[in-house]
């Protein structure tokens, strides 16, 4: 039993690690030995997990399958073992978070460096990618999303208080095209879009009127994932973009950027920290949401004493 069990945790680090040598590294054994123990397994399952060629390694049809099918069950005993492990003492380990690009408030701000500080012996990696993915299935022990893309069997926690977006432009482009009076009118400006990888779709952008959402297909005169080069060439007067208001505040108020459609531009849930909720947590996923749970609750009495 300990002989299959180790072998199933040796196999779960090379489909992780897809090579040898880094699996062999991150169990602090040769490759050889990585190698020796697949084929153990593969002998006592009769069939092959992986296909190994002198430069790569990838899993077989049944490896994919065994590695959905075992990898959270193994997590879950190592988030059990560390959690007693970690009775009495401080958290350890390594917390994994996948973030949105849009969460600046979260990266920018003093939640991770003050979570360092208070908690000297957790690792934090963080992923920042707008991409939508199953955060469990890819390894995560959280992510950070805005509220109304997060499913409903996640636990939340939230960052901050309502975003809202806003259409802009310089003058110097409503010089040269009329402002729209309605986002129908959008289907005749040079818009400056964005969408979260190359294969997904461009970003349809969101209004409300009279109480109802909608969403416009706006002309993609630029459509990219770096919103970085969305501000850079709206800023150059180049088109119109919608973007967080928070991070065009200070263009608005010198007057380098003009708001349009605003009657249209409606708050919503701003971003939130989520986390499986029926799984148990590791430890330092555990001081995370209490350091997070901690520092909203003073950043609202501050908000409330100012």
């Amino acid at each position: 039993m300990n002989d299959d069990l180790n072998a199933i945790s040796v196999f779960v680090a090379l489909a992780e690690a897809r090579s040898f040598r880094r699996a062999g590294e991150s169990l602090g054994v040769t490759a050889s030995a990585v190698s020796q123990s697949l084929r153990r397994l593969e002998e006592r399952l009769g069939v092959v997990l992986a296909h190994r060629t002198s430069r790569s390694m990838h899993l077989t049809e049944a490896g994919e399958l065994l590695y959905a099918s075992v990898r959270p069950a193994l997590e879950e005993v190592r988030a059990a073992a560390a959690a007693v492990g970690a009775l009495g003492s401080e958290p350890r380990g390594t917390l994994r978070l996948h973030v949105a690009g849009g969460a600046e408030t979260f990266l920018s701000g003093p939640i991770i460096a003050g979570f360092l500080e208070a908690h000297p012996y957790v690792r934090v990696q963080v992923f920042v990618s707008d991409e939508p993915l199953d955060i469990v299935s890819a390894g995560y022990d959280a992510g950070v999303r805005l509220g109304e893309v997060i499913d409903v069997d996640m636990a939340t926690v939230p960052l901050a208080g309502d975003e809202r977006l806003l259409v802009v432009g310089t003058p110097a482009y409503f010089e040269r095209h009329p402002a729209p009076a309605h986002p129908r009118d959008l289907v005749h400006h040079d818009c400056l879009n964005w969408h979260p990888t190359a294969d997904a779709p461009a970003y349809r952008w969101e209004f409300t009127e009279d109480g109802r959402d909608f969403s416009v297909a706006v002309p993609n005169r630029v459509l990219t994932n770096q919103v970085a080069l969305l501000l850079h060439l709206t800023r150059a007067g180049r088109g119109l973009t919608m973007f967080f208001e928070r991070e065009l505040r200070a263009d608005i108020e010198r007057g380098d950027l003009v708001v349009v459609l605003e009657e249209y531009s409606i708050p919503f849930p701003g971003f939130f920290l989520y986390y499986p909720e029926r799984r148990q947590a590791s430890p330092a996923l555990r001081a995370f949401v209490d350091y997070t749970l901690a520092w909203r609750r003073s950043s609202r009495d501050r908000d409330s004493s100012s």
